[in-house]
C-alpha cells in the first residue's frame, strides 16, 4: 500500500460511531413516541380489553412487529403509556416550592392541568379508565410515588398559609379539586358538550372554562 494514502482516523471512527447511536436513538425515541400515542388513543376507545396490537399498529401507521420489538406486549405497551400519561401530569407540579409565588405557581399548575386536557383527552381517559377498574396496573404508583409528591407539595402550600401568603385550605384535597375540575373537560367531554350544544368542545370554549377554572379556584385560595 503506498505509504502516503491516508489511514483511517481511529477518531473518526468512534466519531461515526457515536453519529451513528444518536441518530438510531432518535428514531427509536420517533417511533415509540409515535406508537404510544396512538396507543393512548385506541385504549381511550376500546379500553385494555378492547384494544389490539394490530389496531394500535393501523393507527401508528408502523407494522405491528415493530409494536412487538419496542414494548413486547399490550400489557406492556399499556404500562407505559399510563407511566407517560402520569409522569407528563406530574412534570407542572415542580413550579409548587416554597420560594415560589403561590399565585404565579398554582396559576401555571392548573392552566397546564387544563392544557393537557385539551390537548390530550384520550391520556385522561385511558387514566380514568384504570382508576374505574380499582387501578390494577398502577395502584402501587399511586400508592408510592404520587402520595409522596402530593405530601411533599401539600407540604409547601401549607407553609405559605402558615406564613400568611394564601388562604387556609385543605392543602391535600386542593389537589384532588383541582384534578376534578380540570380532568372533567377530557373524561367528561360528551356531558360537558351537551350542555353546551356542541358537537366538540372549540379553542373558545376551552379558553373559557381555563378562565373559569382558574378563577375559582384560585379565589378560594385567597390569591
Amino acid at each position: 500500500m503506498w505509504s502516503g494514502m491516508p489511514q483511517p482516523s481511529k477518531t473518526r471512527a468512534v466519531s461515526s460511531t457515536r453519529d451513528d447511536d444518536a441518530a438510531k436513538g432518535q428514531i427509536r425515541q420517533a417511533n415509540e413516541n409515535r406508537i404510544l400515542g396512538a396507543a393512548e388513543k385506541v385504549f381511550a376507545r376500546t379500553g385494555f380489553g378492547g384494544a389490539t396490537m394490530a389496531a394500535i399498529a393501523t393507527a401508528s401507521g408502523l407494522p405491528k412487529a415493530n409494536l412487538h420489538y419496542y414494548f413486547g406486549s399490550k400489557d406492556v405497551l399499556y404500562r407505559a403509556v399510563l407511566a407517560r400519561i402520569l409522569n407528563d401530569w406530574l412534570l407542572p407540579t415542580h413550579g409548587i416550592v416554597s420560594d415560589a409565588d403561590p399565585r404565579t405557581a398554582l396559576e401555571q399548575y392548573i392552566r397546564a392541568k387544563m392544557a393537557m386536557s385539551a390537548q390530550r383527552p384520550d391520556g385522561s381517559k385511558v387514566f380514568a379508565n384504570e382508576m374505574l377498574h380499582g387501578a390494577p396496573v398502577v395502584k402501587a404508583i399511586l400508592e408510592t410515588d404520587l402520595r409522596q409528591m402530593v405530601a411533599e407539595k401539600a407540604a409547601v402550600l401549607q407553609g405559605w398559609i402558615d406564613a400568611g401568603r394564601m388562604a387556609p385550605v385543605d392543602t391535600t384535597h386542593l389537589f384532588f379539586t383541582i384534578w376534578a375540575a380540570t380532568q372533567t373537560y377530557a373524561d367528561f367531554d360528551v356531558q360537558v358538550c351537551a350542555v353546551l350544544g356542541r358537537k366538540a368542545l372549540t379553542a373558545s370554549d376551552h379558553a373559557r372554562a381555563t378562565e373559569h377554572v382558574v378563577s375559582l379556584l384560585l379565589r378560594g385560595c385567597g390569591l
